[in-house]
């Protein structure tokens, strides 16, 4: 094997290390935002709760 295979073959490893670092990285950041937007999906339904129990909106369909 000649120098340039290997340091070719060196050149790919490092690219394939570096995507799939990024992909790990995104994967991450993706379940960081789904699990902040139930957290407001959650903090809305309390809030609504909260609402419909004082007698507001009682009487407001939501349904779409």
């Amino acid at each position: 094997m000649d120098v340039g295979a290997l340091a070719s073959a060196f050149a790919g490893a490092q690219t394939a290390k570096l995507q799939m670092a990024a992909a790990a990285k995104m994967m991450k950041m993706n379940s960081e935002a789904q699990a902040a937007v139930a957290q407001v999906l959650d903090a809305a339904q309390e809030n609504m709760k909260a609402l419909v129990a004082a007698g507001i909106g009682g009487n407001l369909d939501l349904t779409v």
